[in-house]
Formats: structure tokens, sequence, C-alpha cells
């Protein structure tokens, strides 16, 4: 027979009662039956535990509570339920119990117990972007509480109560902008990456920003901007927005047609100015000295934002090659990132080609080598015996062949009325290796009677000359230039002068200085085929000053 009793004999089981079991053995190894066999057990109550599986997550993702309680376990046999009005939500935004609102999107609808006689029941919320009609904060602060009525001390299950509480918060990691160049074009495209992990509010869906008044992206130039302009996330879950911009300039003939209209694809008006919605269909109109900025109000009164300028580039004309042969053919390069009018499509313009043999030339249209390259080439053919026309070029042995065109987009400090003539040259024939066209040797330091100066006084005019010979078979132009510089790098003298030697001719020009205050300084010596053509013709040679 098994006998079961407990110390008290209230109907109540309290907290320390004991549970006794006893059995008495009819027969036990001897043969009696007085053998008796007891077990007990005392009755408590446990207090609970709130837990979350994070202590900060971004706003919209999910939350995963568990009440820990072993009192809450009434049936071993069965998964047992409960109400979400078990939990209190409290917050700047509000103070609610979670089964009081749908913003939690609970999953499942109640704190379900994990398995049969576990005693941890476990529920999915959405952490919300808003309660009570009030907007959340980034960084803001949650306290969550769970009321135990049979906590661990208490004579009986509501006896007395114990407040569980569990602090979470919405994240507020911030976002970073960045644009794919330092610098723009007044026609080119802007590539804008902002991270921002705390806007992927679904792990499962490409989230957006910046459409809406709560988290606003505004991309602006000087003159025109676009508001709310949308961004999309890179892929589900990366917390990494995209977009572009593309700046479309500003009325300004660019190829120096006197057509400022887009009827030749060469200039820019700027008739699509504060348009598009995004991510990747906005544009803006662009000065040649401007800028562009991107802001992101991530949260309320915070904002990230990310800037570039925008201005123009001195052109470069090139042949790929030094020298051709009469009876081949050259390739021209044209570098100017500024007619790139188009990012859509490939532009193309004409320069001027010509040789010492046809100073007329031809008119060459180059292509762009790919949309938004801003480098373009075009191949001319030589020839000897026909005229030039189209592509081909009239040439003799011994010709310098140039190209030239008329750059109309020029920086500081130029202004939107220059331009400047940007060319550059190569030979048909043999060539000589371009930095012995014309050689520099010799660089020293001399009075105004030629003789050389071992040491300088301040504020004495000197002369800094070099000997130059012409290395080639016919006439060779050329740029002297003299850099002189102070012990610590700084530019104090720049001057040049420029003229021609003839076959074989060796001449020593010199350029004149005046030294305004002691120390030791450097003279370097350049040989340009000219300024506007700074091809050299030399290696640079140098001279130490001493000024006292």
């Amino acid at each position: 027979m098994i006998a079961v009793t407990h110390k008290q004999q209230a109907t109540v089981i309290k907290q320390g009662d004991i549970l006794t079991v006893e059995y008495t053995d009819p027969t036990d190894a001897s043969g009696d039956s007085t053998y008796l066999a007891t077990d007990s057990a005392t009755f408590d109550l446990r207090t609970g535990v709130l837990t979350s599986d994070k202590s900060v997550y971004v706003i919209g993702q999910d939350v995963i509570l568990s009440i820990i309680d072993d009192d809450l376990n009434l049936d071993s046999d069965s998964t047992e339920t409960y109400g979400l009005d078990l939990i209190e939500w409290d917050s700047d935004a509000a103070e609610v119990l979670l089964d009081s609102t749908s913003a939690f999107d609970p999953e499942p609808n109640g704190l379900r117990e994990t398995g049969s006689n576990t005693g941890v029941f476990q529920t999915v919320i959405e952490f919300p972007s808003e309660l009570s009609s009030t907007a959340l904060d980034r960084g803001e602060v949650v306290d969550l509480e769970y009321v135990d009525y049979g906590p661990s001390g208490a004579d009986f299950y509501n006896d007395d109560t114990e407040d569980i509480g569990l602090s979470i918060s919405s994240s507020n990691f911030g976002a970073t902008i960045e644009l794919d160049q330092k610098v723009y074009s007044w026609s080119e495209r802007v590539f804008i990456t902002i991270t921002a992990p705390d806007h992927n509010f679904d792990t499962a869906l490409v989230d957006e920003i910046g459409n809406t008044s709560s988290d606003p992206i505004t991309v602006a130039t000087r003159d025109t901007k676009l508001t709310t302009y949308k961004l999309l996330e890179t892929g589900e879950d990366t917390g990494i927005f995209y977009g572009e911009v593309t700046l479309t300039g500003f009325a300004h003939d660019a190829d120096g047609d006197a057509d400022t209209g887009n009827s030749s694809g060469h200039d820019r008006t700027c008739t699509a100015s504060n348009s598009g919605a995004g991510p990747t269909n906005g544009e803006l109109c662009a000065n040649d000295e401007d800028g562009v900025t991107v802001s992101f109000e991530y949260t309320e009164d915070s904002t990230v934002i990310g800037s570039a300028l925008i201005r123009w580039n001195i052109g470069e004309a090139q042949w790929l090659d030094s020298s051709y042969s009469a009876g081949g053919s050259g390739t021209v390069r044209i570098v100017d990132p500024d007619m790139d009018l188009h990012a859509d499509y490939v532009d193309n313009f004409k320069v001027d080609v010509w040789s010492d043999s046809d100073s007329g030339g031809i008119d060459l249209t180059i292509t762009e080598t790919s949309e938004m390259s801003g480098v373009f080439e075009g191949s001319v053919f030589f020839t000897t015996t026909d005229e030039s026309s189209g592509h081909r070029l009239r040439v003799s042995e011994g010709d310098t062949i140039t190209v030239e065109y008329e750059d109309n987009t020029l920086p500081n400090p130029y202004n939107t009325a220059d331009e400047l003539e940007v060319a550059g040259t190569a030979i048909i024939g043999t060539i000589t290796p371009p930095l012995e066209r014309a050689p520099a040797a010799n660089a020293r330091v001399v009075d105004a009677f030629g003789n050389s100066l071992d040491e300088v006084s301040v504020d004495q005019q000197v002369q800094i000359e070099a000997d130059l010979v012409n290395g080639t078979g016919g006439d060779q132009s050329f740029a002297y230039l003299v850099q002189v510089q102070d012990g610590n790098g700084v530019t104090v003298s720049l001057a040049w002068i420029t003229g021609s030697l003839a076959a074989g001719q060796s001449f020593s020009p010199a350029l004149s200085w005046i030294p305004s205050e002691a120390g030791s300084y450097e003279a370097t010596v350049f040989v340009w085929e000219s300024v506007d053509n700074p091809s050299a013709l030399s290696d640079t040679v140098s001279v130490s000053i001493d000024v006292v």
C-alpha cells in the first residue's frame, strides 16, 4: 500500500509544504511485512525570468521574447499558451500591453510553451516604428515588464508579486554617405551609396529610404535640388542603399560651334532640372564651378551629408604613337571628361588634323571609347599621293602631324568665355627619341656677364642658364622653363621663354631671378615642346643655389 501525505492539512498547498510518499512492503527479503519505504519532495514557488534574443534592434526587426517560469507550467502533459497581456511595453512613444495593439504583429498571438513541461513560453513580435501615433526614435530605450504572481518566498500563488524587468532599445547606428568621385564634370553621373543598417526594416525584402518626410534624402547642386529622393537596398538584409543622379550641365557651347542647343548633340541646355524620384532617374543642372551635396535625415534631427566638387578640366590631345610610317595609319586620342555630354550613350565631336605637307588637313570625327569614359579616339590614314579627305591625310617623310581641338570648358582661373587650343604631335618617318630632341645640360647660375657664381646675395639679379642642342634632323620649337624652389619645396619663381632651334643648332637660353631672402634653393630646368603642349624634349636638369 502507498500512502501520500503532506505536513499540513490545509486545502491550499503553500510554499514549503512537503509531499511524502510511503510504501509498506508486504514481504521483505526476510519474510517480514514491516518494511516501510518513504520519499518526499517540497513544494516551492520560482521567480520567473524575462529574456530577449538581443538587446538592440533595428526598427522593424523581429524580437523574440521568452518568459521562463515553472509556475506557469500547470499541465506537464500539454503545451500551454498565455495571453500577451503578461508583458507591458514602456517607452517614450507609449506605455501599452503587448496585446493592446496590432503594431507588434505577434507570431504566435500569445506566449506559447516551447514544449510540454518546459516552463519556457515564447512569442515573436515586431519592433514597431510607431505606437499610439508616435514614432519611435533611433536609440529609444524600451522597458519590458512581466509581473510574477508566484515569486520565490511567497506562501502561495498570488500571495505576493514581483516585477520582472527587461530593457531593450532601438538601434542608433547612424548612416554614412559615399559618392563614387570627389570631383565630377558638369555632365557626369553621380553614384550614391548610403550605409544605414537601422533602415533595413525587413530582412526578407529589399527596403527603400529617402522618399518619406521621416527619412528624406535631398540631392542638390547650387541652383537645383531633388527632395525625398528614393534609394533602394542593394539586396535583402544588406542595409546598404544605392542610387544615381545625372548632372546635365547648363546652357553653354561646349564644342565652339556657336550653337548651345541640343540639335548637334555637342552642347548643353539643362532643360531637365529638378526631375526624377529615384533611384536612377534623377537629373540636376550643374555649373562649371559647382558642387553636388547629398543629405539624408536618418532619424529625427540627425542628418548625414556627403558632397563633391563639380569642375571643368583642361583636355589632353595626343597621338598613341610618337611616329608613323608614311603609308600607314595612326590613332588620335582626346581625354576630356567635359565632352562626355550624355551619360547614357557614346558621344563624338570633331577635331582638326593636319601635316606639314597639308596645313589645311581634315576635320576628324572622334568617338568616345565607351559610355561615360570621357576618352575619345579616331583613326587617320596617311597617304603620300592622294589629297586629304575624310579620314585620309596627305603627308611626306619627316612631316610633323598635329591633332588639335578647341577646349571651351576650362577650369579656374579661366571663365566660360575662354577657350584653349589643345594639341598633340607625332612624326612621319624615323623619330628621335622624345627626350633626345632638345637635350639640356650644364645648368648653372651666372651673372649679367656670363660668369659662373658659387654664391648669390639677396636682391642680386642672376641668370639660370643651360645648354640646349637640337637632336633632330629638322627645326625644333621649344619652351625653356625654370622653376626655383626654396628649402621647403615651395616654388618661389616660375618663368619661361620659347624659341626654335634649326637642325644641329646649339643654344644657351637663360632666365633671370632675384632672390628676396637668404637660404638654400634649387632651380630646375624643363624643356618642353611648348607651354600649351608640355611634351618633354629633355630630361630635367637642376642646380643648387646658396643665397646669403
